[in-house]
């Protein structure tokens, strides 16, 4: 009778609007990424003029390119502990602080070493925002809106990385020592804007459960649902989560040690439960996958892949960088409609499926290109399309349903910090293909280097055939049990295996 009730409920929820408010914060807890995407858009044309400035070699080149992720890989594995302890809300104003002084050093470099310092400490904001802002966005939503409100701050990303990739067109007409150090430096102005328009939103109705405030926890459940039966229902869900009694009315309780992160990696790495080793396997494997395909190395390098493809004028091989960032924020934004539609698989493997495609065609016009005397039109055009179409590809599935997923799997004890981990690995691959692309090119050719990438994308693909299960409409609290579900699936399988490979073989 009660699960009819709650289906009645969250049915009526489905049919209603999106709740305004929950919205509004999501929106604002994912503008982090657009510094975050700015910082990577803006680099890829600013490393033209750096290079030319301070005398830089491809080497010092690479590295400049990939600190930045390996930096927010030791800023990702401490932001979970963090937001478990001072909460989500003051974990974004600590990653606008440390974006807004990051910011301020390259903007200011005289020489390599301060903008290598620059780029250093607004990695590790990096590590912080690419964390907390899906998490925020996963625990004030409900599961009808939840694939849209995870998905904004992959578009807030985009937004950035084509805004960097405008203001690298523009600054670059100022003179040569103060364009670079522009596009660098203004993005301390929204860091330090969003460090105050934060301290506005409301702190996670599921982070306050488990502090024990409850009280706190009940007045913004009624503010991001829609109906007071909503958000009782959904209050009752999480106290379950937490290991609190559903009808507990009181306005605090007191809560373990396990309530501010302690023992959660034990949990997590050295004896996790069936579903919760699939949910961290999921989450590592899809991260691990997206920057392995090789997107890092068209956002980053695109105006060098353009440039040996056959564009030569430093404003042609901006502009044609600037089509890879609208194509990238447009497709994402259709893929934020589609998310709580179509469905987290399907969406995911049609999107891996066309990466795959897209990287054959694009390797063999860079291969043609690469091996030419004369640069034949047909496969420049090639190229360029085969780039916007990877980019497409990726950005409709892959890119914002790694965060989307990754955010939404994890139960409520382990969200925080399992979340960090896949944030971890996914600025590892990140720095890998950023830090050694240019060297891998000219190892195996650059039409070799996609066709290594089109060939990881094949795997990825079957990875998340097998053992990505169906998240959508299913409530944070739920998403142990839909683990659960596909491991007896699987123990079923293997059981019927060995019991067929028992029988005697029948002899005629």
């Amino acid at each position: 009778m009660e699960r009819q009730s709650k289906d009645m409920v969250f049915e009526k929820e489905g049919k209603e609007k999106i709740n305004k408010y929950s919205c509004a914060c999501a929106i604002l807890a994912s503008m982090i990424s657009i510094i975050f995407g700015y910082d990577t858009g803006v680099m890829s044309g600013a490393m033209i003029y750096i290079k030319e400035e301070l005398k830089i070699n491809d080497t010092q080149v690479e590295i400049l390119a990939g600190i930045l992720n390996i930096c927010a890989f030791f800023g990702s594995l401490t932001a979970g502990r963090v937001s478990d302890w001072i909460g989500r809300r003051y974990t974004i104003v600590t990653a606008s602080i440390i974006f807004f002084t990051g910011a301020i050093l390259m903007g200011y470099s005289p020489n390599y070493a301060i903008l290598m310092t620059g780029r250093c400490i607004s990695g590790i904001g990096v590590g912080y925002a690419l964390m907390i802002a899906p998490v925020y966005s996963a625990e004030i939503s409900s599961a009808k809106t939840r694939g849209f409100l995870t998905s904004l701050p992959e578009l807030c990303i985009s937004l950035g990385i084509l805004l960097g990739y405008i203001s690298n067109y523009f600054f670059a007409k100022l003179p040569l020592k103060l364009g670079w150090r522009m596009m660098l430096g203004v993005a301390a102005i929204p860091s330090f804007a969003l460090a105050f328009g934060v301290l506005k939103m409301p702190e996670s109705p599921r982070w306050l459960v488990m502090q024990g405030r409850l009280g706190d926890a009940k007045k913004v459940m009624l503010q991001v649902c829609n109906t007071k039966e909503e958000a009782e229902l959904r209050l009752n869900d999480i106290k379950i989560a937490a290991g609190i009694d559903e009808h507990c009315n009181d306005e605090v309780v007191s809560v373990s040690k396990s309530s501010h992160g302690e023992g959660v990696w034990k949990e997590l790495l050295l004896r996790p439960s069936p579903p919760v080793r699939l949910i961290l396997l999921a989450a590592i494997g899809i991260h691990f996958f997206e920057h392995t395909v090789g997107i890092e190395a068209v956002i980053l390098y695109g105006p060098r892949i353009f440039k040996i493809a056959g564009v030569t004028s430093k404003d042609k091989l901006l502009l044609a960088t600037v089509g890879v960032g609208f194509t990238k924020t447009s497709f994402i934004i259709l893929a934020t409609f589609f998310l709580d539609k179509v469905g987290r698989r399907p969406l995911l493997l049609t999107s891996v499926a066309g990466i795959i495609v897209a990287l054959i065609l694009l390797g063999s016009g860079l291969a043609v290109v690469e091996h030419s005397t004369e640069k034949p039109k047909w496969a420049l055009i090639l190229s360029i399309l085969s780039t916007y179409a990877y980019v497409a590809f990726f950005s409709i599935g892959l890119g914002p349903i790694t965060w989307v997923y990754s955010s939404e799997i994890f139960p409520l004890r382990l969200r925080a910090q399992g979340a960090s981990i896949g944030v971890a690995v996914n600025r590892l691959m990140n720095a890998t293909i950023s830090m050694s692309f240019i060297s891998i090119y000219k190892a195996i050719t650059i039409g070799g280097t996609f066709y290594m990438f089109a060939g990881v994308a094949v795997v990825a693909w079957f990875f998340f055939y097998f053992f990505l299960p169906e998240t959508k409409g299913k409530t944070l609290e739920e998403m142990e049990s839909v683990f659960a579900r596909r491991c007896r699936s699987s123990q079923n399988e293997r059981d019927v295996g060995v019991e067929l490979r028992s029988k005697p073989t029948a002899t005629v």
